[in-house]
């Protein structure tokens, strides 16, 4: 096939290419550099022990030399006005025994970018054939390293990186399933970026981590392919506020519904149950659907980390009382958890100015534990509409210096609701107009921005007053 006119001038260059890796040393771009983020489309590993085996869905990526071990890597760059000055390919070390080693692998660029994911085999795998373009030495558990790819990633394309070892010790990496934590291609244009030393390992300069989702989404209406386009030009982890597929959350409803328009950012979702998921018994078909990204045990609560942040995802369709297991792990989780900063999300918004669903007082219980453990923001669903609150404490009272801002951010698919009384410390309400809401996690702060669907002008931003609490 032919090669394309980016690896070319990657081979062209070929020992000139300067071979750039790092964990502790990052590049910072200027100000007027604007990156955007690309999650991998497709990333597997091929293995010579088991040559004939698939591993496209693992959440694990392998680079090894004893058994070999190579892993495959593909992005597709779209929407770019102007020419790449910088691209830095990020990943990150497992988080488990074993996976760190002191041989992170040798990157390099492959002019073949149709392997196919679910099908590729060691038997089968395609040439690692292009230029070097980084290589990183000893790697950590937990940790996020970078490749700087930029004499190759040029421009709008799609681009596939191969990784090779020689070492015995191999590292493994964390694959496109699990979410959060999935391979990155940062791309840089407009001005070119100066170099600046930098020793931050989790979140580099090149972008913070992003939080993109709303809830009550699939339908057989036209709203859920609206929001879902939105996604597609969206990097970062995608979450839902429950209702995810309609009417009665089955089998089918998912298939029909939202694959065919969420569903294709299924990889990087991190999912949160809602009342219309449980009229299937036992919420069977969301927690058999998103698997392992809706945690364990079929509960519908777990957390994780983003950067400096710590997000938890909660279940409002189960117990949440004082003294419950789901309000004795959250605060188990919290006071466990290292990060300053908050967030949480679940389905039944704690205030509401909605006509149809009132305030869930039930959720008292799990915003008291947030409260006490200096959570920042609150993120639900439930209500057809998009409603944004002041900080405020447990009893709803205004508090600008340890309150949780709550959003309402129903307006992934479903017809819309109306508005009732306004509520106390209500600030934005819109109900005409599908959207995502996405909240760019700084270190110490938070932006938020309401995306609204194409064609329609309604908006909502700002930043999160002071620092994180």
């Amino acid at each position: 096939m032919p090669i394309p006119k980016t690896l070319t001038a990657a081979l062209a260059a070929g020992a000139a290419a300067a071979t750039v890796a790092t964990a502790l040393t990052v590049l910072a771009p200027t100000a007027s550099a604007a990156g955007t983020t690309f999650v991998a489309t497709a990333d597997t590993y091929v293995d010579a022990q088991n040559s004939t085996t698939n591993y496209g869905t693992a959440q694990q990526l392998g680079v090894d030399n004893s058994p070999v071990k190579q892993m495959l890597l593909r992005f597709q760059v779209s929407g770019l006005s102007q020419p790449a000055t910088r691209a830095i390919l990020r990943i990150h070390v497992d988080d488990v025994a074993g996976a760190e080693t002191g041989n992170g692998g040798t990157f390099r660029a492959m002019s073949n970018t149709t392997w196919a994911e679910t099908s590729v085999t060691y038997a089968n795998k395609p040439a690692i054939d292009g230029s070097t373009l980084g290589t990183l030495g000893a790697v950590a558990r937990n940790t996020w390293y970078e490749v700087d790819v930029t004499s190759y990633v040029k421009g709008n394309g799609t681009f596939s990186i191969g990784v090779t070892s020689s070492s015995s010790d191999g590292a493994d990496y964390d694959s496109r399933e699990t979410g959060a934590t999935a391979p990155q291609l940062v791309v840089e244009t407009g001005s070119t970026p100066t170099p600046t030393p930098s020793t931050s390992t989790s979140t580099p300069p090149s972008g913070d981590p992003v939080l993109v989702g709303a809830g009550d989404i699939a339908t057989s209406g036209s709203g859920d392919s609206a929001t879902a386009s939105l996604l597609d030009n969206i990097p970062g982890t995608v979450f839902t506020l429950g209702d995810n597929a309609y009417p009665n959350g089955t089998a089918s409803d998912f298939s029909t519904y939202y694959e065919p328009t969420w569903g294709r950012h299924k990889a990087r979702t991190k999912p949160a149950p809602g009342n219309h998921d449980y009229l299937t018994s036992g919420a069977s078909a969301y927690y058999s659907y998103f698997g392992a990204n809706a945690g364990p045990s079929n509960r519908g609560y777990y957390s994780y980390d983003l950067g400096d942040w710590h997000v938890v995802s909660l279940n409002s369709e189960i117990s949440m009382a004082a003294g419950s297991a789901q309000e004795q792990w959250l605060r188990a989780d919290l006071a466990a958890s290292g990060k300053q900063c908050t967030v949480a999300y679940w389905h039944k918004p704690r205030w509401t100015s909605s006509s149809s669903h009132g305030p869930a007082t039930a959720t008292g219980p799990l915003v008291q534990a947030l409260y006490d453990y200096n959570a920042e923001v609150i993120l639900t669903g439930h209500n057809h509409q998009y409603e944004r609150f002041a900080p405020q404490n447990p009893s709803g009272q205004l508090d600008t210096a340890r309150g949780l801002r709550q959003f309402v951010a129903g307006m992934g698919g479903a017809d819309s609701y109306g508005f009732g009384t306004i509520q106390p410390n209500s600030e934005a309400r819109n109900n005409n107009t599908f959207g995502v809401l996405k909240l760019t996690l700084h270190a110490g702060s938070y932006d938020w921005q309401f995306v609204p669907e194409a064609g329609k002008s309604y908006n909502d931003s700002g930043t999160g007053t002071g620092t994180c609490h």
